[in-house]
């Protein structure tokens, strides 16, 4: 149940970074969920490095779409230099 509500959670996060960040993307839906997941991650790992949470505390919602966002724009920066 917990990688169905993790799924979930990245499900929600991608969406609204990608909402936050419009313009084209080469990703789709499975690709939205791993940016979701995968933010949570780095919204995780930055708030524990500037302090902000408790080692093995998780990221909450705003810290995990940051973290989403800053994932999605380093992605636009690798498939635009690959296309170019």
């Amino acid at each position: 149940m917990g990688l169905l509500y993790t799924c979930l959670i990245g499900l929600i996060v991608g969406a609204v970074a990608k909402f936050l960040m419009p313009g084209k993307d080469p990703g789709g839906f499975i690709i939205t969920i791993l940016l979701g997941i995968a933010g949570a991650f780095v919204g995780t790992w930055l708030g524990q490095v500037l302090g902000l949470y408790a080692a093995g505390a998780q990221a909450g919602f705003i810290a995990s779409v940051i973290g989403a966002m800053l994932l999605l724009f380093v992605y636009r920066l690798i498939t635009g230099r690959k296309s170019a």
